[in-house]
């Protein structure tokens, strides 16, 4: 039986990100044309790469996965606090929260395994190119690709059936513009520490892992690149991997600053700032920095684009 102060709370208030309603205006602004770019550019790369043929390899399908996730984990956000902007209603219910916090869990997860996979795929390609076609076989690909949704599904499940068993007091203002884990920990009056204890341990699990698993990768592709005879091998391969660095980089860096540093250097802006940069800025520049880099998809995208400019004119 709950304590009689206790009471299951029906809704959450979140805060947003700003404290000040003169920058909301210009915050929907900025935040609509970013997911607007978001969405175009992910679904882009997603048509561009199911539409031609060459580029139905494990590297352009690994990309095509992370652009479908990309644009999911944008969606779970941005729109919904895109409408508590304009409309002022900044509460949201028990069940949605949960919900929400289910499905930026699952696609966070997938997010971070696939970029090891990606990874994994260009270690295949670079330091053993001759095997590449025997060991990225389709059963491969499609358990690589495969098996972070299940993965992702059952740790995310396990976080929402444990944040149910907890039990929340008077305090139900978020200071967080989605349903995040951590927040909602700190307003729980009731025992966290078995959520808090499962939370580092899928934090090393789906970030640390992935990250040393990378970190490990590059370090043999590094050390191949540099074994290779011509000066144009070497900055072709280094090509082909910088695009991929360019976002371990920008997501790994703000998970883990989350996510693995101490408790006690994490503040509500730090952590509003750090998800900015994970749910919207890099699914934002992930379809820039893949496409910029890579003339086979920039072929594939300029003539994609130019057929439906024809067929609709």
């Amino acid at each position: 039986m709950e304590p009689r102060n206790q009471t299951r709370l029906l809704e959450f208030i979140l805060l947003g990100l700003s404290e000040y309603p003169e920058q909301e205006t210009l915050l929907f602004a900025l935040f609509l044309c970013m997911y607007v770019v978001t969405v175009v550019g992910n679904l882009l790369i997603i048509l561009a790469i199911s539409s031609h043929s060459h580029l139905h390899t494990p590297m352009y399908f690994f990309l095509a996965n992370l652009s479908l996730v990309d644009f999911c984990l944008a969606t779970n956000t941005v729109p919904e606090m895109l409408v508590n902007i304009q409309t002022k209603r900044k509460s949201i219910s028990y069940p949605c929260c949960l919900t929400q916090m289910y499905f930026f869990h699952f696609f966070g997860i997938m997010d971070s395994v696939l970029i090891a996979v990606m990874a994994y795929d260009r270690y295949v390609a670079i330091c053993h190119p001759l095997h590449y076609t025997t060991i990225m076989s389709l059963r491969l690909c499609g358990l690589l690709a495969g098996g972070p949704w299940v993965f992702s599904c059952l740790i995310s499940l396990t976080h929402i059936l444990l944040m149910a068993h907890l039990v929340f007091c008077d305090n139900n203002e978020l200071p967080h513009y989605f349903c995040d884990l951590t927040p909602l920990l700190r307003l729980s009056c009731t025992d966290t520490s078995v959520n808090k204890i499962f939370v580092l341990i899928v934090a090393g699990v789906v970030i640390a892992m992935p990250f040393i698993c990378i970190l490990a990768s590059y370090a043999h592709i590094i050390v191949a690149i540099l074994k290779l005879p011509s000066a144009g091998g070497r900055k072709k391969a280094f090509s082909t991997c910088s695009s991929h660095l360019s976002v371990v980089t920008l997501f790994y860096g703000t998970t883990i600053g989350v996510y693995l540093c101490p408790s006690s250097v994490h503040t509500a802006m730090k952590e509003k700032a750090s998800a900015v940069m994970y749910t919207t800025v890099t699914p934002m520049l992930n379809p820039f920095i893949y496409s910029l880099r890579n003339k086979d998809l920039k072929w594939a995208l300029r003539k994609f684009i130019n057929r439906k400019i024809i067929s609709s004119s």
